[in-house]
């Protein structure tokens, strides 16, 4: 099987070839705009603390940092943008192969988006994960971390062309979304 990053190549690729030319465009100049824009000086830093949390997850319940934490080992948190986003599919699906190695080195595998319990529950579904998915509506969670962008009115077409009714998944107004950022958190 071809590593995470290979997929992940051919899909890109895959997109600049098979998209009409005025969405990879706009995708293109969208990329441009967030390594332009992204304040790399905001995001949360190796050795700060974790700031609690608190968020649902894709059946409703609340699942706490410190119930995590509780666990005893370290968690691995990753952020993405959606279940709508196919580099992050690849991506949580990659951590579900490899998640008998995590919990061998008893780390807590789990995922943050934007999108609602209902959604998080058809990305849990659809990729078959066994680690919980958990909903930060408004990105409350990934503004704190400093991993939070605002994107450019000139994507919303794009979403539109593809029918990501984002503000539906997402519960609120705006179309921001996390970086797609990846956290190994201890206890200390």
């Amino acid at each position: 099987m071809a590593t995470l990053a290979a997929q992940l190549s051919t899909l890109a690729e895959g997109v600049k070839q098979n998209a009409p030319a005025s969405i990879a465009n706009t995708i293109t100049e969208s990329i441009a705009n967030l390594k332009k824009t992204f304040d790399k000086s905001a995001v949360i830093k190796p050795g700060t603390p974790l700031p609690s949390f608190k968020l649902p997850n894709a059946l409703g319940k609340d699942v706490t940092s410190e119930d995590l934490l509780a666990k005893g080992g370290p968690i691995l948190i990753t952020f993405y943008r959606g279940d709508w986003c196919p580099f992050c599919n690849l991506a949580l699906r990659s951590l579900q192969q490899h998640l008998d190695q995590f919990h061998a080195k008893n780390v807590t595998v789990v995922a943050i988006s934007p999108e609602l319990p209902n959604t998080s529950l058809t990305t849990t579904e659809k990729n078959e994960l066994k680690f919980e998915v958990l909903s930060d509506v408004g990105n409350k969670f990934a503004r704190q971390l400093g991993i939070c962008w605002e994107q450019p009115e000139s994507v919303k077409p794009v979403f539109d062309a593809f029918s990501i009714d984002l503000k539906a998944r997402n519960g609120d107004e705006s179309y921001a979304l996390p970086v797609p950022t990846t956290l190994l958190v201890d206890s200390k």
